[in-house]
């Protein structure tokens, strides 16, 4: 199971990469918009097979969502992420 989340993981992060370059100029709604096409979308593809795995087997996918929190609010990559998460309205992974 580790294969296709390794990835999902992997695709998602190219996103963000490339996201994260136009986000200066696009601004944050269009950038909350990017990452929800191509970076959720990735994430809940499937979404209930990863449903009982241990921790360590999700913890990739949940480092995916902070990164995509980190890049919709510009924030720096030691500021926690879970009051953005909820000020977005987007569940854990694990949720």
């Amino acid at each position: 199971m580790k294969t296709p989340i390794s990835k999902v993981v992997s695709v998602c992060f190219y996103q963000l990469r490339k996201i994260r370059q136009v986000r200066r100029v696009v601004g944050q709604d269009i950038t909350q918009q990017l990452v929800s096409a191509f970076v959720l979308s990735q994430l809940d593809y499937c979404n209930s097979l990863p449903y009982g795995l241990p921790r360590s087997t999700i913890q990739p996918l949940q480092r995916v969502m902070n990164a995509a929190v980190r890049v919709v609010m510009a924030l720096l990559t030691r500021d926690h992420v879970k009051p953005t998460l909820k000020q977005l309205c987007w569940l854990p992974v694990e949720q």
